[in-house]
């Protein structure tokens, strides 16, 4: 049956697998289609990975390139978004999915299973796109940059490709059909949260990779949100850390450690000796290592460096890098070298002494007359003894 829609009715969404190569490795994408159904315009996004948080981030930028959200839109019964599929229409929606639809206040139809032809809009798009985008797809630093190239790329095909039933180009129709989109809010923030237990070692696991804590909450519960690009930990109503998310699809790959230095600080401030071995600390500043290795030959250097270190709970640290950098340089390198290298900088930036703007030479305005006839006036008046 072929299907007519109005400007801002509808749009479909769909999952697609392609290649490219990224940081010069040859890898397997998921690519997310959207496509508004009445003016047939169209946004692509690779992920690694068909998972709620990238489907949310997919959903949330497509809204924002197409200039708004249309009322409704058509799926089919993917698992990040059905829980379970009822008999004819029934569908289970998955609670973080009608957060989604609920806040951006768009309807969500499902299609019957194994019926792909009632958005057959979307999946003709999947196919066309291998050969309109894909088929020339040059290498790229990072799945940013590829992301980026997509979006200039749909924008190019919109001024180039003719809409299939009107006899204009798919931008000119996008136009017309844009004041009918509702216009999207503040975007979304699709996340998915999960309960994590930090480690005595103030570390907790996720896909197989491990991330470190601040040390005050090891042994204690914490929020972790997560996003396709990043982790959140949050605690307390307050976030704790922010990690770059790694993800890996190599079977037998042993998974990573990733260590932020600042959350052990409070364990090497009661146990200074970690500094000599511990893996947290492997990946300091260099100014840092250089400081290091000097006070740790001296006795008592490993609780002079953990004090250097807890500067950076108290003070910016790029204040602290500069004065121990500076102190460096001086030969001095001691912690009262860099309180007092520290403390110049400080009071330096807060200190701020107005421009004088002095004259090459002072002129007086009124010249004093020379008159020596002053002073007879003063020794007639003036009495001395005899």
């Amino acid at each position: 049956m072929p299907l007519c829609f109005q400007p801002g009715e509808a749009f479909q969404f769909d999952w697609g697998e392609d290649w490219a190569v990224i940081a010069g490795r040859r890898v397997k994408l998921q690519v997310a289609h959207t496509k508004l159904s009445f003016s047939r315009a169209f946004i692509l996004r690779a992920y690694p990975l068909q998972t709620h948080e990238m489907l949310f981030d997919a959903l949330t930028e497509a809204f924002r390139v197409l200039g708004g959200v249309p009322r409704r839109g058509i799926f089919d019964n993917m698992k990040t978004a059905v829980d379970r599929i009822g008999s004819g229409k029934a569908r289970q929606v998955n609670l973080r999915f009608m957060a989604l639809a609920s806040h951006y206040l768009f309807e969500a139809t499902f299609c019957n299973p194994a019926a792909g032809w009632e958005k057959g809009q979307i999946e003709k798009t999947v196919q066309d796109a291998r050969r309109h985008i894909w088929q020339d797809l040059p290498a790229f630093p990072d799945l940013g940059a590829l992301n980026a190239w997509l979006e200039a790329r749909c924008l190019a095909c919109w001024e180039r490709l003719q809409h299939i039933e009107l006899a204009r180009s798919i931008a000119e129709v996008h136009a017309s059909e844009r004041p009918h989109l509702m216009v999207p809010g503040r975007p979304f923030d699709g996340f998915v949260e999960q309960t994590k237990r930090v480690s005595p070692t103030c570390l907790i696991q996720f896909e197989g990779n491990r991330y470190s804590v601040p040390a005050s909450f090891a042994n204690r519960p914490v929020s972790l949100r997560v996003y396709p690009d990043r982790l959140r930990i949050i605690a307390e109503g307050q976030v704790l850390c922010v990690h770059d998310r790694i993800i890996t699809r190599s079977h037998g790959v042993p998974g990573r450690t990733v260590y932020d230095w600042r959350h052990y600080l409070a364990v090497i401030q009661r146990k200074p000796g970690a500094l000599r071995n511990g893996a947290p600390f492997a990946e300091l500043p260099a100014a840092f290592r250089t400081l290091q290795d000097q006070l740790l030959r001296r006795p008592g250097g490993d609780r002079e460096m953990a004090e250097i270190l807890a500067l950076v709970l108290q003070h910016d640290e790029q204040a602290v890098l500069c004065a121990v950098e500076l102190a460096l340089e001086d030969g001095v390198a001691t912690k009262t070298h860099v309180l007092n290298t520290l403390h110049r900088l400080i009071d330096a930036k807060r200190t701020v002494v107005p421009r004088l703007d002095a004259p090459q030479a002072l002129v007086l305005e009124h010249e004093p007359c020379a008159d020596t006839g002053r002073y007879d006036i003063l020794r007639r008046d003036s009495r001395h003894a005899s």
